[in-house]
């Protein structure tokens, strides 16, 4: 077994860094450790603030399990990265696909810099626009996913998004929201996401951010010494479970190669993981 990916890791992927339930027990069944992801923070509280009306406080149950969590993705992707290398897999790092070309008993894969490699399967799990899906004609010409989302990493919080998630329900933007996941050391990963095609266009993003910012609720969860830590960054999410093919001859999709974000909540981390865990189990 290899993986072959572009990057070289630990690297960023923009995205909220929430792990619901669904995530947390597949990262169980994989084998990770939260003790090797040194931006892991276990959370025992949510906060939801409906369009009307005051915010309501759940408590999820710490006797019974974790069931919500916040990581970033440079973390989380580096030990997702490292259990595989622990397992055996050969990984190669800085790596982009070249071609992928099949036959009745096996793909071969051509990627820059290493030699190719010949195997049974190949599952492609290369984001929402897959190299993979290009090379083998089966991408939408066009597509630019359902959601679009916006993120900015903040220290110096002090208010309950220090250590509690929250996800606000803004009227104004409806059916998106704004979110506020916790990170160790006072820093929060924020942000918001609408609807392509909705209320407000995507190239108006930017200058909403600065609107939700000023408003006294969301100034109040972050407290008054909130300083950002990088520059926000914006990244579309594909939401189309079904739509498109889950294989192609002997390569299988996963995670956005496949669409699964969920349509309500945006997430993509859990519906990943499922992928790749069910392409893994039809090979």
């Amino acid at each position: 077994v290899a993986i072959v990916d572009k990057a070289d890791f630990p690297r960023d992927k923009i995205c909220g860094d929430g792990l619901t339930t669904g995530a947390l027990r597949r990262l169980e069944a994989l084998g990770v450790d939260p003790a090797d992801i040194e931006s892991w923070q276990p959370v025992g509280q949510v906060w939801i603030r409906p369009p009307y009306g005051k915010e309501i406080r759940f408590s999820l149950p710490r006797d019974q399990g974790l069931f919500a969590a916040v990581a970033t993705r440079r973390d989380l992707d580096n030990a997702l990265v490292e259990r595989a290398r622990a397992a055996g897999v050969t990984i190669h790092e800085h790596a982009p696909v070249e071609a992928v070309t099949q036959t009745a008993n096996g793909v071969t894969l051509t990627a820059d810099g290493i030699d190719p490699i010949h195997s049974r399967f190949l599952i492609a799990a290369d984001g929402m626009w897959s190299p993979t899906r290009k090379l083998l004609g089966e991408n939408v010409d066009g597509y630019r996913g359902e959601w679009h989302a916006f993120r900015q990493y903040v220290g110096n919080v002090t208010g309950r998004a220090a250590t509690d998630l929250v996800v606000f329900f803004e009227q104004d933007f409806l059916p998106g929201y704004f979110w506020s996941f916790p990170l160790p050391g006072n820093r929060a990963n924020i942000g918001f996401g609408i609807e392509r095609g909705g209320k407000h266009a995507v190239g108006d993003m930017k200058a909403l951010w600065t609107d939700i910012l000023a408003r006294p609720h969301v100034r109040d969860l972050l407290g008054p010494d909130v300083t950002p830590i990088e520059p926000h960054r914006a990244w579309p999410i594909p939401c189309r479970t079904g739509e498109l093919s889950a294989a192609a001859g002997r390569v299988l999709f996963a995670g956005d190669a496949v669409a699964v974000c969920d349509v309500m909540t945006g997430e993509g981390i859990g519906q990943a993981l499922q992928t790749g865990m069910m392409a893994a189990d039809a090979i």
